[in-house]
């Protein structure tokens, strides 16, 4: 358009009858709130409600506290991964590896076929492959030159599945 026509006006947005908050520190409740809309969103599009938290945990033997281990949960056929820490000193002792697959055979009898998690590049993703985890993407984040890396495992191929 030339610079002698003037702008085309768009019309005025309608006020919004809602608030938006960024926070940092969003309350559980409110997170629950959003959780629970989407899981009954999924099962009235879907009509299966079999949304289940997953966790396996590490506990200090004499203080029983939790020291470790992973999150996650499981949903419409699918396995998330959400959260796994191994305190430095239990690292290279199998007992990561032996982490991933109670949680992937604890998901296969919930009916998951696949799995999915993030790492970051400095994180574990050699792990992951190791335990036949294979690469989505990578998508670069910070610091520079790092990136959280998408990975998926098949759980139905695996011996003794359904």
């Amino acid at each position: 358009m030339p610079a002698s026509e003037p702008p085309v006006s768009m019309p005025p947005c309608p006020e919004p009858r809602t608030e938006l908050v960024v926070t940092d520190s969003p309350i559980p409740a409110d997170i629950a709130v959003i959780s629970d809309a989407l899981d009954r969103f999924n099962i009235e599009k879907t009509g299966i409600d079999d949304r289940r938290p997953l966790a396996v945990l590490i506990r200090d033997p004499e203080t029983h506290q939790v020291i470790g281990g992973l999150t996650g949960r499981t949903s419409l056929g699918l396995f998330f991964v959400d959260l796994f820490f191994l305190p430095p000193g239990l690292r290279g002792s199998g007992l990561g590896g032996e982490i991933l697959r109670q949680a992937e055979k604890e998901a296969r009898a919930r009916g998951c076929r696949a799995a999915v998690l993030y790492t970051i590049t400095f994180q574990a993703p050699g792990f992951y492959r190791k335990q036949g985890w294979r690469l989505l993407g990578e998508v670069p984040c910070d610091p520079p030159g790092a990136g959280r890396v998408f990975m998926t495992k098949e759980l139905a191929a695996e011996t003794g599945s359904v």
